[in-house]
């Protein structure tokens, strides 16, 4: 009687292990599905939308898909890239900057005039046009904190106010022309990363996340809370690390990878871990959810204002010194245009939220690929810009009515 209830058991032990096993591993696609049907959708529409684009284009012109195509893509989207992550920084408290177009075309105006021009070093040069930047977001903090005048009207007064400062700067001629063969117009136009070092750079987003991965269910497990399935957690490593050195592969078969598209995912990186893993990126998102709660719990407001702002400012002025290195030169058009169209584009195509509160640094460097795809496949296939601004526009309505349907979703789900 003893052997025969001991047998039981221990085929019921073997049983809850498999029953277990294929619970987490489900439980993973499970809590995936869930979260969209609940409207967190995450960067799930602007992948599925750049995956449309994408197998658009190259079926109408293969030349699209080529790796030196893309490599020229992976440049240009860079400058406005950079641009655009100031720009979720601001939307992320639920406030908006118009200037950002502005504050790129002088600071690249103000490169080439103290480097060319008044001779000196090219890196004061560029730290001086970077202090601007912050100079500008200071402005524009202090006349939202102190005087409570909305970002829409201090950003488009300082629209108007920088490019009439750039024009004073660049004068009758126009442009400066930067040194061809100087370090950084090599970089903006020519420098890749090394095929070795390439593949190396894609190997280590999977190895970050399998070992950050596993560190956060050892934490979970010794406080006794439900962990995500290791199973899901490898396949999610290999996945992406299989990506990443696919892409380094094709990449590498022509041109190679820019060394400013790596810049940019750095500061992508950077920007993501501040807003996800500090104190100061958690207020930036109480903050834009709601100020007032935010107040409440202790939270500076008035910093966390003033560093978007400071920060968006100081990203375009960065983003225009890179496009006067990408055209070796600085011009009165530098800026203009559909730049801040673009950026602010981008941010929110990538699935930042404008009303504040939600969205992350991925959300620029999502959103400037789908733009630059856009531009580049109108090009090839030799169709006008009044087409490309369309399709561009056509494709943000989209995504700000996706955020919203998501945004009621999440509310009647619970998930604020």
């Amino acid at each position: 009687m003893n052997q025969d209830m001991k047998q039981p058991a221990v085929l019921l032990d073997r049983s809850d292990v498999r029953v277990s096993h294929e619970t987490g591993i489900a439980a993973t696609i499970r809590s995936s599905i869930d979260k969209v049907r609940s409207g967190d959708l995450g960067s799930l529409p602007v992948v599925v939308g750049l995956v449309i684009i994408w197998t658009v284009f190259g079926a109408l012109n293969p030349t699209f898909l080529s790796s030196n195509n893309l490599a020229n893509l992976l440049f240009d989207a860079s400058t406005v890239g950079i641009i655009s992550l100031g720009i979720v920084c601001v939307l992320m408290v639920g406030e908006i900057d118009l200037s950002v177009g502005s504050i790129s075309g002088f600071a690249s105006a103000m490169v080439g005039m103290l480097w060319v021009n008044e001779g000196w070093p090219v890196v004061l040069a560029i730290l001086a046009a970077l202090v601007f930047g912050g100079v500008i977001g200071t402005i524009y903090a202090l006349l939202f904190n102190r005087l409570g005048m909305p970002s829409f009207v201090s950003t488009l007064a300082g629209l108007l106010a920088v490019l009439g400062m750039q024009l004073y700067l660049l004068g009758a001629t126009g442009s400066i022309n930067l040194p061809y063969g100087s370090a950084i117009v090599n970089f903006g136009q020519l420098l890749v990363i090394p095929r070795p070092l390439a593949y190396l750079f894609a190997l280590i987003p999977g190895v970050v996340m399998l070992f950050s991965g596993f560190a956060v269910v050892r934490r979970r497990k010794q406080a006794n809370l439900s962990a995500p399935s290791a199973g899901g957690l490898v396949a999610k490593a290999v996945a992406i690390t299989v990506a990443l050195e696919f892409v380094a592969f094709y990449l590498n078969r022509d041109r190679g990878i820019p060394w400013m598209f790596a810049l940019f995912v750095v500061l992508v990186i950077l920007m993501d871990y501040a807003l996800t893993r500090t104190q100061w990126g958690r207020s930036m998102s109480a903050v834009g959810g709601n100020r007032e709660a935010a107040r409440r719990a202790g939270i500076n407001v008035r910093m966390i204002y003033t560093s978007a702002f400071v920060l968006c400012a100081m990203f375009a002025a960065l983003g225009g010194v890179l496009a006067a290195a990408r055209l070796a030169s600085a011009s009165q058009q530098a800026g203009t245009g559909d730049v801040n169209l673009n950026a602010i584009a981008a941010a929110v195509i990538g699935g930042t939220s404008l009303f504040g509160g939600r969205g992350n640094a991925y959300s620029a460097l999502l959103g400037i690929i789908v733009i630059q795809s856009i531009a580049s496949g109108l090009t090839m296939l030799d169709l006008s810009s009044a087409l490309r601004y369309m399709i561009t526009g056509a494709v943000l309505a989209i995504a700000v009515i996706v955020d919203s349907l998501a945004r009621r979703s999440r509310a009647s789900h619970g998930r604020g």
